[in-house]
């Protein structure tokens, strides 16, 4: 497998590194407090010049996040609205399917272990991509969240690197939503708790 490291799990501001400590990707995603925040993502330039050892970088395709309405990719020199591209299926939605440029069905699933994996949406459910939270070395050595990719979709990467942060996102919005609702129902049931032990 082709492994990358996060250097932090906030997907939409995070730098990609490969194996060797290379960065290949960088995202970035300007703070708002209201209105529609866009994600760019970078990936490193080739560089023709021995002599130049500093890193460039090319804008490689940019999401544009909605609540309400569908977001939208900007990729390879086209716009596409996700509902359209990497459409949601199954009945809680945590499925997003999406055609690669080689013209094979892909299947990105949000598991409740807190990972998203990317399959062949065909009869073979092959396994492509998988994604790892960071570990704080409590049990095992301290690792970095990490994305393996298998080497049969290396032709499409850059493919895989944009949906992967695309479904990243949900999941993280999904994971924030409910702690959000688990903290308020301990907060009520504190206050209802010190309610009857006053009235006591």
């Amino acid at each position: 497998m082709i492994s990358f490291s996060l250097s932090t799990e906030r997907i939409c501001n995070t730098v990609i590194t490969n194996e060797q400590g290379q960065i290949i990707y960088k995202t970035k995603t300007p703070f708002k407090l209201a209105g529609v925040r866009t994600t760019t993502i970078q990936k490193i330039r080739p560089n023709e010049d021995q002599s130049d050892m500093r890193d460039q970088f090319d804008v490689m395709g940019e999401i544009e996040w909605h609540i309400l309405d569908s977001s939208k990719f900007r990729f390879r020199g086209t716009e596409v609205e996700t509902k359209e591209f990497i459409p949601k299926k199954g009945f809680w939605g945590r499925k997003r399917v999406f055609t690669g440029p080689d013209g094979r069905p892909y299947r990105w699933d949000l598991k409740n272990s807190a990972v998203v994996v990317l399959s062949r949406d065909d009869g073979s459910r092959t396994e492509v991509a998988r994604s790892h939270r960071a570990t704080l070395g409590i049990i095992g050595r301290k690792r970095d969240a990490r994305l393996e990719v298998s080497p049969e979709v290396a032709h499409m990467m850059d493919t895989v690197i944009m949906t992967f942060i695309y479904v990243e996102k949900l999941r993280m919005d999904e994971e924030d939503a409910m702690t959000t609702a688990t903290a308020a129902v301990a907060l009520v049931t504190e206050s209802e708790a010190a309610a009857a032990a006053a009235a006591a």
